[in-house]
């Protein structure tokens, strides 16, 4: 029996539950993830980027590739709904939460899509100009409206699926299936670290003190 090999495994152990205390509760898939992204990436094999040897950050050229996926993906997108009566990928975005989550109210929409209020609101009556959604009385909070997708919604965002789905596809480009599960796994973690904070609807000139506050 391995007994050096058993010791460094119950340090790895060790190692772990000291960074997850602040955790009720981990998992055997926790302590795997938390072994991929502690040993995933060494001097060996790390990335080489742009402005590299000048000393620019990782948080810069993180910051930068999501910019210009987010602007890669809009491309696509507008290429999927290109002579149809899609007016940007916001509205068929909105039609398929309504589709998938059933109605909910234009906040709980708006809040969905981590859209400021004055945009979700645009784009929300639109789907209602184009009569695509139906607004009714909510019933929990009669001020309010709550939205659902229509018969005509649905028709018009079917009709579109087959290029929707195929710009998705080409967003991901050549990664394998690997890379794939790997990336939704980060950016599922980036995702749990800044909603939370979005949802707190901090004014502006204190947002970045308050979410810095955050970071371990």
């Amino acid at each position: 029996m391995n007994f050096k090999l058993i010791k460094n495994v119950i340090d790895l152990i060790e190692e772990f539950e000291n960074q997850s205390l602040n955790k009720s509760e981990v998992s055997i898939d926790d302590f795997k993830n938390w072994i991929v992204s502690n040993n995933n990436i060494n001097e060996a094999n790390e990335p080489n980027w742009s402005g590299k040897e000048n000393n620019r950050s990782p948080e810069s050229v993180i910051s930068t590739l999501l910019v210009h996926m987010n602007r890669y993906a809009k491309t696509y997108s507008r290429s999927a709904i290109f002579d149809s009566d899609f007016t940007s990928q916001e509205d068929f975005i909105y039609l398929i939460n309504l589709k998938a989550f059933g109605e909910m109210s234009k906040m709980d929409l708006i809040k969905k899509n981590v859209h400021e209020k004055p945009v979700g609101m645009q784009i929300i009556n639109r789907l209602i100009a184009k009569d695509w959604i139906d607004q009714t009385d909510s019933e929990v909070d009669k001020r309010s409206k709550v939205i659902k997708i229509n018969e005509k919604g649905i028709e018009v965002l079917d009709n579109q699926m087959n290029k929707i789905r195929k710009a998705t596809e080409v967003v991901s480009g050549d990664l394998t299936q690997n890379e794939k599960m790997e990336l939704i796994r980060l950016l599922q973690k980036l995702d749990n670290f800044h909603q939370p904070i979005y949802n707190m609807n901090i004014e502006p000139e204190d947002l970045l003190t308050v979410a810095s506050k955050n970071i371990k």
